[in-house]
């Protein structure tokens, strides 16, 4: 896992705010709370998580190129 990068930027398609955020290595994760506007972000058709659809960096699976969850 050296190669894997953890770190993240989720950006909120509603407001544009970015969050920074470490990625789960055991887990998907299905739900961020943007916390400037509130919107539930949720991947988008075909991604698994909401790194693969809103963050700077896929999800630790997708960048080791696994499927993920």
């Amino acid at each position: 896992m050296s190669n894997i990068i953890l770190e993240s930027v989720l950006t909120c398609p509603n407001c544009g705010t970015a969050t920074a955020c470490t990625m789960p290595t055991d887990a998907c994760q299905f739900f961020f709370q943007c916390a400037h506007c509130n919107t539930l972000l949720k991947p988008k058709p075909g991604d698994c998580c909401v790194f693969c659809s809103y963050g700077s960096v896929k999800c630790p699976p997708i960048q080791q190129g696994n499927s993920c969850c």
